[in-house]
């Protein structure tokens, strides 16, 4: 137990000596380092995140979570509703497959997934419709969202029911809100129309109407087949002067180079829809199509002799009437009927036929050597520009009857074309072009180094010099100037090393906390002036120990 009192007492001496002030400066200063350390080696052992889900409604949210919980994934959370979710970023592709298998995110809607929920016989009629037509609109939601563009859909139905002894139904229609990571060409919008359309039984494309956040209007559902026709002749004139825009950006670019041409198509339509009919007769060319002919032969008796007062007489000589007269009567009667060559002709002319066309086309100039040996400017020849319009007119199908019109024109650019090429990036060129997230990291592990070099500096390197000083502050006792007057050794003797049992003796034994200058003296003092004793004291501690 001689140990433990003298390994234990000097510790005691020193806290005693220390003084409350300093022991709980001393502790602050600890509990502060390793407050620090500790968020230095847990701020670099933390994994880098990345975004495994973002715009997530809360019910979305709270379900992924709680799946990261039950596998012990860390994660962090974004947004006041939780909206957006970080999880390490190796095992983003892995979790998102996870999730996906058991539907997760749902974005807000259900399938037919609802069905397998519930008992369908304790469930009504209204109940089972109401559930079909849930799960129909949301079915419609996911297949829409797997659109480039389409960050989420939300579709509304209304499907009416039919009634008894009902003669006339009135249409389905759908609405659909979209919001969009950009903007959708007519195409688009057209494929998502006849999606809904095909999807629902009744549902005709012209009955969609389509809304994105903004409440812009990109289909019209109550105008029917007039908006769809004139939304359909937009599509073809813009695709009209987007297919001879790039057919001329063709032929002149293998002319003058990539990038050194501006081409501008303008197509006028006729939008009329035009129906006509008409009737041709060809009098020259009759044909014989039916013939009648009638005879009528008649013979009529007249009266016998005259009729007066003496021949009604009594007695009257009936010899004397004069003899009777007979008609007789021929008839003939003939009808043809002739066929005459006749053509019916019915044309109808639909919307969209070209009216005129308008083509304008930029040239850069040629950049040849100057005399300084940059690139200077020169104008092209006439000649070349005749040629190039005439290659111009040749692919639109230029006519002069409609009006047409092609202008080459030879102008300076605003800057000279630099053709891009493709370097493929190598690892060393990789790591020598880093990322945002990545300069942001290096940027984070530099300051944490920088801040604990600082606290190496100002904090750490005092205290173990202070340490140090204290722990050869003893040895210093024992040194030779401090013998030298010691009858019976020698001046040249070395100082005692702190390795030396005797001088851990003295230090922990006799010696508490730092030795001031004037304490060393004073030892010195008495030393020299009774070296007898002091060499007693010094062999009784060798035989001690």
């Amino acid at each position: 137990m001689g140990w433990v009192r003298r390994v234990v007492k000097p510790v005691l001496d020193l806290v005693t000596k220390l003084g409350p002030a300093r022991l709980a400066a001393m502790a602050a200063v600890t509990l502060t380092l390793v407050g620090f350390f500790a968020f230095v080696i847990l701020r670099v052992s933390r994994p880098d995140m990345g975004v495994l889900f973002s715009d997530l409604s809360m019910q979305d949210s709270g379900a992924v979570i709680r799946d990261l919980d039950a596998r012990g994934i860390r994660y962090e959370t974004r947004g006041d509703a939780g909206q957006t979710i970080l999880a390490p970023r190796p095992d983003l592709a892995r979790l998102r497959m996870d999730l996906a298998g058991k539907g997760l995110p749902t974005q807000g809607g259900v399938g037919y997934e609802i069905f397998d929920k519930g008992d369908a016989f304790s469930s009504t009629n209204f109940v089972q419709n109401v559930n079909h037509l849930r799960a129909l609109e949301g079915e419609l939601a996911r297949s829409i969202r797997a659109i480039g563009r389409v960050q989420a859909a939300r579709v509304h139905l209304v499907l009416p029911e039919r009634r008894l002894f009902e003669r006339d139904r009135e249409a389905p229609s759908a609405a659909i809100v979209l919001k969009l990571m950009g903007d959708l060409d007519a195409g688009q919008v057209r494929a998502i129309r006849h999606l809904a359309a095909s999807a629902v039984e009744g549902l005709k494309p012209e009955r969609v109407s389509i809304v994105d956040e903004r409440g812009r209007l990109l289909a019209d559902g109550a105008r029917g087949a007039d908006a769809r026709t004139g939304a359909d002749l937009e599509e073809k004139q813009s695709g009209l002067e987007r297919r001879l825009r790039l057919q001329i950006e063709e032929i002149v670019a293998g002319i003058v180079g990539q990038g050194r041409a501006r081409v501008q198509v303008s197509a006028e339509l006729d939008m009329n829809r035009v129906e006509s009919r008409s009737e041709t007769f060809d009098p020259e060319s009759r044909v014989v199509r039916s013939s009648q002919t009638r005879n009528e032969s008649s013979l009529t008796g007249g009266a016998e002799g005259q009729v007066t007062v003496g021949n009604e007489l009594p007695g009257a000589n009936q010899q004397d009437k004069a003899p009777a007269q007979k008609d007789q009567t021929n008839k003939t009667e003939e009808t043809t009927n002739y066929e005459i060559s006749r053509v019916t002709k019915t044309e109808v002319v639909e919307g969209g036929r070209l009216k005129r066309l308008s083509v304008a086309v930029a040239l850069d100039g040629i950049y040849a050597p100057g005399p300084d040996g940059k690139p200077a400017y020169q104008a092209r020849p006439a000649a070349e520009i005749e040629r190039i319009a005439a290659l111009v007119r040749t692919a639109v199908g230029f006519d002069k009857a409609r009006g047409d019109q092609v202008e080459v024109v030879n102008l300076r650019f605003a800057e000279a074309p630099a053709v891009p090429e493709f370097v493929e990036t190598s690892l060393v060129q990789s790591l020598l072009a880093p990322t945002k997230e990545d300069v942001l990291r290096v940027v984070e592990l530099g300051v944490l180094a920088l801040l604990t070099l600082i606290v190496l500096m100002a904090v750490v390197r005092p205290l173990v010099r202070r340490v140090l000083e204290a722990e050869a502050a003893p040895a210093a006792l024992l040194a030779a100037p401090a013998l030298a007057g010691v009858e019976g050794l020698p001046a040249e003797m070395p100082a005692l090393s702190r390795d030396n049992p005797t001088a851990r003796l003295v230090e922990f034994a006799k010696i508490n906390g730092q030795v001031q200058a004037e304490t060393v003296q004073r030892v010195v003092d008495m030393v020299r002036a009774s070296p007898t004793e002091t060499v007693e004291v010094l062999r009784n501690w060798i035989q001690e120990n």
